[in-house]
């Protein structure tokens, strides 16, 4: 079989307007970026608001591994089975960062026979929107030090700057600095450090507005460090909330491309799974609702963190209410979390698909806790055995949730169209009674708690001394009823990666807590988050190249 990127460009695209007027927009409603992209204009939202939604499905899957789950592919895939037995779908999904592209895991906008198109721009530059975010982003933080350098009349704590610069790369090197050296000229000496841009919370922002204003008045709501008495500073206090605004004046409109079956989908918005909330924009998703008669989305990672966020952060903003959810499993991957090695995969092993299964039996259980219908996904790979198919079947069956084969990286549209029949079956039979994890009223350590204990399935949680003083502040400031955000692995249920399928009775410590009140969350981090990702010893960046006519090879 070819490979990502050799498939993409041999696809037959159609010029974009002609995508948009399969899902009814208007050609004067696109603002163009080439041939084949275009944003949306904030005209259509306008003559459509007031439509009813389509059906929302939630693509998620259990935990990830080295041996991959496909849970972009299945997207993609659900999206473009919708259309080939007549639905009218729109895909939406989160813009790859060129860190992971450049780094361990490559390009991100699906695989196989489902992709989006044109893959090279996606996984690259696109339409700008992550290099307005970090433009956004680093304006604040040379208006920090500037205000430091001019006087500092906010009594602003250099010790207390909480706001760091970003970077759209892993560069592992940035991750701690000092600025300001050189002499009083450059600026006050301080230590400073970088994140990757999908880290930083202008994206969160971005995700979770609902227009431009609402952009604009997130944007000062953002705390960038405290005083030297503890008060917390604003962007609106530093008078930079509009000129951030400015500079995210389109970032802020959908991105329209299509699959290689031509079948529509925004692309829009990245935040991180593991740091950030993991989905798509807000803006894009009731967008296309109002468009669709199906929306296929994904959250990042696993069911315990992207859907987990979904559900609690983006689904509470947005007031949304998922219809369906669709969970990604592999047998290598169930086999990977009952102890197989990685090389070992391949190979026929019941009885270690038998352990591993708990890690998918728990992402079902949380999926149900939310009130809405599931559907397994087996994404299917030529080396699963017939045996070991039919026991994840069984199992769903005993669980009393549908479940279906998916061979959509191999077959596109059309290896996907039990997986959509039986969505859309689940749908009309079983109605969604979509209820939140926790009360935003509850306090900070209540809500922590509850997603350990339910979500986990973990015992208890201890915090450090700084994560105690930090909840403190965040309660007095009057912070403590947002919701919260949580940063950990996504590698295993638990805060300890190496323990795989289903932990229990374990302990999540939490190092550290903080607010991103522009977004509207307490972000709470354990184990060992990293929030500028270094590059692996033989980083993808190696093995990507160009021709002399343009033609890039190796991206995935």
């Amino acid at each position: 079989m070819q490979s990502d990127i050799e498939i993409a460009q041999q696809a037959e695209m159609r010029p974009i307007n002609q995508i948009a007027e399969m899902i009814g927009i208007y050609e004067d409603e696109l603002e163009y970026y080439g041939r084949y992209k275009a944003k949306v204009s904030y005209k259509v939202w306008d003559r459509v608001k007031d439509r009813p939604d389509g059906k929302l499905v939630l693509v998620t899957a259990i935990n990830p591994t080295p041996a991959g789950e496909g849970k972009t592919t299945t997207t993609v895939g659900l999206g473009q089975a919708m259309a080939r037995i007549g639905k009218k779908a729109i895909i939406t999904l989160r813009e790859p960062s060129l860190g992971p592209v450049m780094g361990i895991k490559g390009g991100a906008a699906g695989g196989g026979y489902s992709q989006v198109v044109p893959m090279e721009d996606i996984n690259l530059h696109f339409t700008g929107d992550i290099h307005a975010i970090t433009s956004a982003h680093n304006l604040l933080s040379a208006i920090i030090d500037n205000h430091l350098q001019q006087g500092n009349p906010l009594g602003i704590d250099p010790r207390q700057i909480v706001w760091k610069r970003i970077m759209d790369m892993n560069d592992r090197a940035l991750r701690n600095i000092i600025v300001g050296l050189g002499g009083r000229v450059n600026g006050v000496p301080r230590e400073d450090g970088f994140m990757i841009t999908v880290a930083s919370e202008v994206m969160a922002i971005l995700c979770l507005a609902e227009n431009l204003m609402d952009l604009k008045e997130r944007l000062g709501k953002i705390i960038i460090g405290y005083t030297y008495d503890n008060q917390p500073v604003t962007v609106k206090q530093l008078k930079v909330e509009g000129a951030m605004a400015a500079l995210l004046k389109d970032a802020i409109k959908p991105n329209l491309v299509q699959t290689l079956e031509n079948t529509p989908c925004f692309i829009h918005g990245g935040p991180f799974a593991n740091i950030a909330h993991g989905c798509n924009s807000i803006s894009a998703t009731k967008l296309a609702l109002k468009l669709a008669d199906y929306v296929i989305t994904e959250a990042g990672f696993g069911a315990d963190l992207g859907a987990e966020k979904f559900m609690n952060i983006k689904c509470r903003y947005g007031g949304f209410k998922p219809d369906a959810i669709v969970i990604v499993a592999t047998v290598r991957a169930l086999k990977y979390n009952g102890g197989v090695p990685k090389g070992n995969l391949k190979e026929k092993n019941v009885e270690a698909l038998s352990k591993g299964i708990a890690n998918l039996g728990k992402h079902i259980e949380n999926m149900r806790s939310f009130g809405v219908p599931v559907v397994v996904a087996i994404n299917h790979f030529d080396s699963d055995s017939y045996d070991e198919v039919a026991y994840i079947q069984r199992y769903c069956t005993g669980m009393g949730v549908e479940c279906a084969i998916s061979k959509v990286f191999e077959k596109g549209g059309e290896g996907g169209v039990e997986l959509a029949q039986k969505v859309i079956e689940v749908i009309e039979r079983i109605p969604s009674q979509f209820r939140m994890l926790y009360d935003n009223d509850l306090p900070i350590k209540e809500k922590i708690s509850t997603i350990v204990t339910k979500i986990y399935g973990g015992k208890d949680v201890v915090y450090s001394s700084s994560a105690e003083r930090a909840i403190k502040r965040l309660e007095e400031l009057g912070y403590h009823r947002l919701p919260i955000c949580m940063a950990k692995t996504q590698y295993s249920l638990s805060d300890d990666p190496s323990l795989l399928g289903r932990p229990e009775g374990f302990t999540v410590t939490v190092k550290e807590v903080r607010v991103s009140a522009g977004a509207g969350f307490i972000v709470v981090l354990t184990g060992d988050i990293m929030t500028m990702p270094g590059l692996p010893k033989q980083p993808s960046a190696e093995k990507i190249d160009i021709d002399a006519s343009g033609r890039i090879t190796g991206l995935f």
